[in-house]
């Protein structure tokens, strides 16, 4: 979870992420992102268009830790979902994920 977190804060810094639900569902129906991190205490029903959206675009789906800790790392309040615009940055998070599995 602390490499998640690691490269969030280094994408934020790279300015390749959209951060928030509505920033994250816009920029899946555009196609523009690599994968999204979802808080683990995001709400069901944020959850569920998030998840349609990714699964319709196959872009992959890692939950992150909670939304307070999402948003701490990035320097914002609670966050509930982040998406990552860059393909390399995304292969770094989800090697961690697929790992844990």
């Amino acid at each position: 979870m602390s490499d998640v977190l690691a490269l969030l804060g280094l994408g934020r810094r790279a300015g390749a992420l959209a951060v928030g639900v509505d920033a994250v569902r816009r920029e899946l129906q555009a196609g523009k992102l690599a994968c999204v991190v979802v808080a683990r205490d995001l709400s069901p029903r944020a959850q569920e268009k998030v998840a349609r959206l990714a699964a319709a675009r196959s872009v992959p789906l890692i939950t992150g830790p909670e939304a307070e800790i999402i948003g701490l790392r990035l320097g914002k309040p609670p966050v509930m979902a982040v998406g990552v615009r860059d393909r390399a940055l995304a292969s770094g998070m989800l090697q961690p994920a697929r790992g844990r599995r």
